[in-house]
C-alpha cells in the first residue's frame, strides 16, 4: 500500500492514524534516506499509542523506550531505535534492543532499520518512506 503526504504534519498524521492499528509486539523498520520522515512517523506512531514525552531521534544513545499510556489498549512501551550510527548489527544486540522485539506490550520503531535486517526478526513490518518534492512523502507500508 502507499500513501503520499505533502506536509510533515501529515506525515504525521498518517503514522497517528497507522498506530491505532497496532496491537502490540510489532516490529516497524522504517527505510528513507536522510530527511524522508523517518523521525516525524515515529512521533506520529509515538502519539497514536498515547506517549505523552516528547519524542526525538535516539542518535546518539540508539535507543530510548516511552511509557504509553492507553486504557485501548495493553501496548505499554514505545522502543525507538535509531541504527544510524551503529557500526554493525550487534551494537543494536549489545544495547538490549532484542529484549523488547519479543514484548507484546511494546511497539518498536527502528529507523534505518535496512542496516541491521539481518537480526530483525521475520516478522518485522518495513516502511519505506521517499522524497518525491521538497516537503512531499511517499510512504509504502
Amino acid at each position: 500500500m502507499r500513501q503520499i503526504t505533502i506536509s510533515e504534519k501529515q506525515t504525521f498524521e498518517f503514522a497517528k492514524e497507522f498506530a491505532r492499528s497496532l496491537k502490540g509486539g510489532e516490529i516497524i523498520g522504517l527505510v528513507g534516506e536522510l530527511g524522508a520522515g523517518k523521525t516525524v512517523f515515529t512521533k506520529g506512531v509515538a502519539a497514536g499509542l498515547g506517549a505523552k514525552k516528547n519524542i526525538t531521534s535516539p542518535t546518539f544513545v540508539l535507543m530510548k523506550v516511552y511509557e504509553v499510556k492507553s486504557r485501548k489498549s495493553k501496548i505499554k512501551s514505545l522502543c525507538h531505535i535509531d541504527a544510524y550510527r551503529i557500526k554493525s548489527p550487534q551494537d543494536i544486540t549489545a544495547i538490549g534492543a532484542e529484549e523488547y522485539f519479543n514484548r507484546p506490550d511494546t511497539v518498536t520503531v527502528i529507523e534505518w532499520a535496512d542496516g541491521i535486517k539481518k537480526i530483525l526478526p521475520e516478522r518485522t513490518r518495513y516502511i519505506k518512506l521517499e522524497t518525491v518534492k521538497a516537503k512531499e512523502r511517499k510512504i509504502t507500508y
